[in-house]
């Protein structure tokens, strides 16, 4: 049986500005730490976490979703891509990110915790205030 979970957090930045952020390679690669190489069309592909994570667009909506076919290193050829999907919703003076990744395989839920340390956690640095 395929995994499923959830995790959201609050980012201190416009959704639009999150979501150019998140498909744009010079910006994905500032907030995360890892290379990026990421493109705003439906059908592109992507690498992040310097090739660790790999996958393709599937729908875009601008400034509020991101659907991906998403795995990592970790795959197994046998094993199919995950889905991932990012909502980008407006909050007072930021952005709720919430990510739902469905699809994944019996060691997937290690990537609920990878999703926190490895994007939230920068994100919230790389858009935070500065003074």
């Amino acid at each position: 049986m395929a995994l499923r979970f959830q995790v959201s957090t609050f980012i201190p930045a416009p959704p639009e500005t999150v979501y150019k952020a998140w498909l744009t390679s010079k910006s994905h690669a500032a907030m995360t730490g890892g290379a990026a190489t990421v493109n705003a069309r439906v059908g592109a592909t992507f690498q992040a976490w310097d090739g660790y994570i790999s996958g393709r667009n599937l729908e875009l909506e601008s400034g509020a979703r991101i659907l991906q076919a998403w795995r990592t290193s970790e795959f197994t050829e046998s094993e199919p891509d995950s889905r991932l999907e990012i909502l980008f919703k407006p909050k007072k003076s930021g952005t709720t990110v919430t990510i739902k990744h469905s699809g994944l395989p019996a060691h997937g839920m290690q990537y609920r915790q990878g999703w926190i340390d490895s994007y939230y956690e920068p994100m919230k640095e790389y858009f935070a205030p500065k003074h």
